[in-house]
């Protein structure tokens, strides 16, 4: 069993807009966060491609990951990830490509096979052009094959070729899972989204894992919402924001991120409070002890190697205070 002490951390933004902000206020929080957490010694700081929601600004991966490499020094950056269907094999490596030859050694290419959207987006986003989830392990082969110098292809991606960042896949359900451990590839789990798949994706990734010329052993990162606080009543009045938020998501009518003034005065249905106040108890908010003992707990249930920590709430000074708390508890 590893202690958090001996487990690196790591960020995962997704750039919230709040319900007074806007994308630029969003954005330059990104890059302020993650000069921040990169003194603190955090390990990697992923963003998340995601499209039409309101409350999110990270919907130009790539872009974004050049910006916070060029802003930092050491950390580790990438995409957390980008969605391969929404994209031509050949544009993906060459973005990445290019981000790893301006700065070799630090970039991370995290794929998923979901289209982080709504279908009408999808299609938009897409061109129009009809992409089943049952294709990735192919656009995958695709895109890892430009990366190699001596490749034989009628098209090449100039900028990608001798310039490979590490791949990643990235899943909520065992599919992914499967495929990563059969090619030898790290895996990152989102427990944030899907807890309840967490323990038997894990599983299905180290029974089907393979070692192969990037991994000699399973490795895996695992996602996972925290709000850390000064006291346990703080962090909760935090967390209730994002929940409502992921309320309105589950609605089909996404919003910007609430402050807890406005979360505080929000009627709820019988259902949507017992929605919250599940959510709330099995959450990973609270004191620094709090958070001590459950990401322990967590630690303890999935062996992962990594955590990558995700913390939506609706003051970014509140955000910056929750990685500090974290930082703190790891040393």
């Amino acid at each position: 069993m590893s202690a958090l002490q001996d487990v690196p951390l790591s960020v995962l933004d997704l750039a919230p807009i709040t319900e007074d902000g806007d994308a630029r206020a969003a954005l330059h929080n990104t890059v302020d966060l993650a000069r921040r957490v990169e003194d603190l010694g955090y390990h990697r700081y992923w963003v998340a491609e995601h499209h039409n929601m309101p409350g999110i600004a990270s919907a130009a991966t790539a872009v974004l990951v050049g910006q916070i490499a060029a802003a930092t020094e050491r950390i580790r950056v990438g995409s957390g990830g980008v969605m391969l269907p929404n994209h031509t094999p050949l544009v993906v490596a060459e973005q990445f490509g290019t981000l790893e030859a301006l700065h070799p050694g630090r970039i991370d290419l995290g794929l998923g096979r979901a289209p982080g959207t709504d279908p009408r987006t999808a299609h938009a986003v897409r061109g129009g052009r009809m992409v089943s989830p049952e294709e990735f392990p192919q656009q995958l082969s695709e895109l890892v094959g430009y990366f190699d110098r001596d490749g034989d292809r009628a098209v090449n991606a100039v900028t990608a070729e001798g310039n490979a960042p590490p791949v990643w896949l990235l899943g909520s359900s065992d599919f992914s899972a499967r495929l990563a451990g059969r090619l030898g590839l790290p895996f990152s789990f989102a427990h944030h989204f899907s807890p309840k798949n967490t323990v038997p994706a894990l599983r299905a990734y180290r029974e089907a894992f393979q070692p192969s010329s990037v991994l000699d052993a399973p490795y895996v990162l695992l996602g996972v919402s925290v709000i850390g606080a000064d006291t346990d009543e703080r962090a909760r009045t935090l967390a209730v924001p994002g929940l409502l938020a992921q309320l309105s998501l589950r609605r089909g009518r996404p919003i910007p991120l609430p402050s807890p003034r406005t979360a505080a005065q929000v009627e709820l249905t019988e259902q949507e409070r017992a929605y919250v106040d599940k959510r709330l108890e099995k959450s990973i908010a609270g004191s620094p002890d709090t958070v001590r003992a459950r990401l322990q707990d967590l630690l303890s249930e999935t062996g992962a190697d990594e955590l990558m920590v995700t913390t939506m709430v609706y003051d970014h000074e509140d955000r910056r205070h929750s990685y500090d708390l974290l930082a703190e508890l790891a040393r």
